[in-house]
């Protein structure tokens, strides 16, 4: 039996007993060629060799084994040598069913093959699957294989345009293009967004003693029955919305209306003028399927996809959880029976409905894995009951997918709302209107097992939260005890994280849930989009990018256009279409196909050939942003432009400065800042002007040297003009940390410029020690033997004597050298550890530790806002990522033994 991982494997083996031989291959053994150096010899004249793919012979792969698992497939063709029967036991989705195919055709058994299938790895599990076997569903793999060629083409063929137009190792991807668009459009509208303020009055009205509770909030909604305007009725320029058809224009308070108005209701009597009450209901939410538990996982746990399936992943792996890739709520029968026999258990008979709930979905895009994700086995695990053999990430997750499985099963929440409208009469003659509203939860039902998060920047209600009201009736008399007037502002949208991202992803019917964490990891792995907390910030290269694509591609990164190509790549899984056909009409155009597509508009090889030459590569890598403003995405990074005067100005671009925080007044600040330096003076040693520039590294300081001489010219009779010596090389030397452009002096300039700095000589050894600024701090240096000091301001004041001290101590490495320095911030513990975090400063910048695992910050993070949520995630992502493995030292290469001379 073949199963893709070495944990799989193991645990199988020990179901199925002596009489299998259970393997792993590992992932998947073959792929197309990843460079020119993977396309055999044979092939490498062909026109199609660059893309791996004969476009010529119905798109024909050029499959090879992966150079790493050439070891692997040798050992799984031994393996076959002894047994009498295959069985491919790889995952139940495509990419698995790919997997068994690639196995079937490279490895070429000569004894009897079948396909296994299952979606939980437990001992019952697999025994029923043994009795299930099939063979290779060669649509699954078709269906796999025509995706694998067509993001083939699209990257070969787009991403050299971005290199050619914006910059060298860019990506262009069916889906991670779309995702990158999808978050620029947010950052582009919340530059444009206009802020308004608005105001309204917070009461807080008194019901009387008898009353419970008391005192009760409410809010202005209405003058003279003109409703008030909230945030809602302001659209993104700042101005009021005009009101719809059949409803009325709302009215903005300003500071002065509001403080007057509540200063006319001081004293006023006022009354209940309605009072409304429903039944409240909210049914459980379904189990978890792939995009949701990456939602909740996130917006719960903070944990990021790739986190989310790692995690997941294990857990699978070794049986507590079922197949982890499913856009299935559905549960099997002995699940549910399992959930509803805990929920019976834990909470009571009161809180299990009398019929079992069944979550049917009609799925855009549906994978093929039959299951919701749950916990493994007929009878469900507790928590607590995997509690010492799982711990961390995992424990956190199993538990989660627990409470949600079992919740799903649940009675509903019952509760009552009640809506209440108070009036009044200021003492200026208007009518005011205010309004409050109270819900109470009178039988919790499944919010009391799993209650789902809001998303970030939601303004909604926890579905468990309560607000309770007193007993109101209409007419009743109700003193304002507090009438307080409050400002507030119209805030633009949110930018994505993962989790909505991954909502609005699936709400368009763009990608794969089971690849959303691959292509979010993508997008940040290529530059695209960065980090600033939980948010998804877009780079500017992000903005050329994606300018490039919708104004000369722009059917790629249309959603409709990409979310109608996943329905044709279904046809396709389900029989109904031909994969050339349809692979042949993307490429080279076809008369068939949906209006306006890339097929009708003659295929993406015409399409790339007819758009190349038409592209003004200046033009897309300008981002206008105000005024005559403009980003430029420079080959060494963007920087601002503008023309003042008839002459251009330029100014460097900090690279964690988020799009829409570059205001007018931030871009004349890094303007102010011209690119050929701050003069600070001249130095009366060297009478050098010295400037402080911003470097693409950090600001720094340096030295204007005169222009060299020209050589005299030659002499008469001589054929050429001497060579002109080497350009001499200015100094130059980094900012402090204590230190910043805009205050830096002459006099600390020329401290730092006089770096090194000799601190005296060894009176043992005769060497000289210096104090030295690099790139991983300030150190001393004695021949080949550095030391590193504590801080900046050490390299000016350690003497010789301080200096021969620290080469007295033992040299520290690594962890110890770490260890003893102080951090430069203490966090709480890591999840997944219990250990306590700090951030410490290290030789390539500050980074996050538990006391085992080290993590640097990445772009947007920073250590005064660094979050005990967003440190776990770092040291997790780190944690997952299997350490560099150590380089052997070549064996000497034995000659060649000399070919003899064939005999005569």
């Amino acid at each position: 039996m073949i199963v893709e991982s070495g944990t799989k494997a193991k645990k199988i083996q020990a179901y199925l007993g002596k009489d299998y031989v259970v393997e792993a291959s590992v992932g998947h053994i073959r792929d197309l060629p990843r460079g020119a150096a993977d396309v055999p010899a044979k092939y490498k004249g062909e026109s199609w060799a660059r893309l791996g793919v004969d476009v010529d012979n119905q798109f024909t792969p050029l499959y090879i084994i992966t150079p790493e698992k050439k070891g692997k497939v040798a050992e799984l063709r031994d393996a076959l040598k002894t047994v009498d029967e295959l069985v491919l036991a790889t995952d139940p989705d495509r990419e698995g069913e790919a997997i068994a195919w690639h196995l079937l055709d490279t490895l070429k058994p000569k004894i009897p093959v079948r396909r296994m299938v299952f979606h939980e790895i437990s001992e019952p599990a697999i025994r029923a699957a043994m009795e299930n076997l099939r063979d290779v569903d060669h649509d699954m793999v078709d269906a796999q294989e025509t995706r694998r060629i067509l993001d083939r083409l699209y990257g070969y063929e787009v991403s050299p345009v971005l290199w050619k137009k914006v910059m060298p190792k860019l990506s262009a991807g069916r889906v991670q293009s779309v995702a990158t668009r999808i978050i620029v459009q947010r950052e582009r509208e919340r530059m444009a967004f206009v802020s308004a303020s608005y105001w309204d009055i917070a009461a807080l009205l008194d019901a009387g003693a008898d009353a419970t509770p008391r005192q009760f909030p409410a809010r202005l909604v209405a003058v003279d029955g003109t409703r008030v305007a909230t945030g809602r009725d302001f659209g993104s320029d700042g101005a009021l919305k005009a009101s719809a058809k059949g409803k009325e224009a709302a009215r903005a308070l300003d500071e002065a209306g509001a403080r007057r108005l509540a200063e006319a209701l001081q004293g006023r009597a006022m009354a209940v003028e309605s009072v409304e009450s429903k039944p409240y209901t909210r049914k459980p939410y379904p189990p978890f399927m792939t995009s949701t538990l990456q939602q909740e996982a996130g917006r719960k746990l903070r944990f990021s996809t790739d986190r989310t399936m790692r995690s997941a992943q294990r857990l699978y792996e070794n049986g507590y959880i079922t197949y982890l890739r499913t856009d299935s709520t559905t549960l099997s029968e002995s699940a549910i029976q399992a959930a509803r026999q805990q929920a019976r258990d834990l909470y009571g008979d009161a809180y299990v409905p009398a019929q079992p709930r069944q979550y049917n979905r009609k799925v855009k895009n549906a994978q093929e894995a039959h299951e919701a994700i749950r916990p493994a086995g007929e009878v469900f695990r507790t928590p607590g009951e995997v509690a010492n053999e799982v711990d961390g990430d995992d424990f956190r997750l199993y538990e989660l997918i627990w409470q949600r499985t079992v919740a799903s099963q649940m009675a509903d929440a019952r509760g009552t709302t009640v809506s209440v409208r108070i009036a009044g009469t200021a003492a200026t003659g208007e009518e005011v209107t205010f309004a409050a509203s109270g819900r109470t939860i009178t039988f919790p039902g499944f919010l009391k097992a799993y209650v789902e998060t809001l998303d970030e920047g939601s303004d909604g209600q926890a579905d468990d939260a309560e607000s309770r009201l007193p007993e109101l009736t209409k007419g009743q008399d109700l003193v304002a005890a507090a009438l307080t007037p409050e400002g507030h502002t119209t805030n633009p949208p949110s930018r994505y994280t993962e989790p909505s991202l991954i909502k609005s992803l699936e709400e368009l019917g763009i990608g794969r849930p089971s690849t959303y964490s691959s292509i979010i990891k993508t997008i940040q792995d290529r530059g695209y989009v960065w980090k600033k907390g939980q948010a998804l910030v877009p780079s500017w290269i992000a903005f050329a990018v994606i300018g490039l694509l919708e104004l000369h591609f722009s059917r790629l990164v249309d959603y409709d256009f990409t979310a109608a190509m996943e329905d044709e790549l279904d046809s396709i899984a389900a029989g109904t279409q031909g994969r050339t056909d349809w692979l042949s009409g993307f490429y080279f155009g076809a008369a068939q196909g949906t209006e306006g597509s890339v097929a009708r508009a003659g295929g993406l090889k015409k399409l790339v050939g007819i758009n190349l030459e038409h592209i003004d590569a200046r033009e897309i890598n300008s981002v206008p942003v105000f005024d005559d403003v403009v980003v430029r995405v420079g080959r060494y990074g963007p920087y601002l432009e503008r023309v003042r005067d008839g002459e251009s100005q330029r100014a460097n671009l900090p690279e964690d400065l988020p799009p829409d925080e570059l205001t007018p007044e931030v871009a004349e600040q890094l303007f102010s800042v011209p690119q050929e330096g701050r003069s600070l003076g001249v130095d009366p040693v060297t009478g050098h002007e010295i400037v402080a520039k911003e470097g693409r590294f950090g600001p720094y300081v340096t030295e204007i040297l005169p222009e060299p001489a020209e050589p005299p010219a030659p002499a008469d009779g001589a054929k050429t003009r001497k060579k002109a010596p080497a350009k001499a090389k200015p100094r130059t030397g980094s900012l402090f940390k204590s230190m910043s452009i805009d205050s830096v002096t002459l006099d600390d300039a020329l401290k730092l410029l006089s770096l090194p700095r000799l601190v005296g000589t060894d009176p043992e050894s005769g060497e000289e020690i210096t104090a030295q600024n690099g790139r991983y701090g300030p150190y001393l240096k004695k021949g080949t033997d550095s030391r590193s000091l504590t801080g900046e301001e050490q390299l000016f004041t350690v003497t010789l004597e301080e200096a021969l001290e620290i080469y007295k101590q033992p040299k520290q490495r690594g962890r110890r050298a770490a260890a003893a320095t102080p951090p430069l911030r203490e966090l709480g513990k890591d999840s997944a550890t219990g250990q306590p975090m700090v951030i410490k400063d290290g030789r390539f910048g500050p980074y996050v530790t538990d006391g085992e695992t080290n993590a640097s910050l990445r772009k947007g993070d920073s250590v005064e806002q660094l979050t005990d949520e967003r440190a776990s995630e770092l040291l997790a992502e780190r944690r997952a990522k299997a350490p560099a493995p150590k380089k052997k030292a070549a064996p000497a290469r034995k000659a060649p033994a000399r070919k003899k001379a064939p005999a005569k």
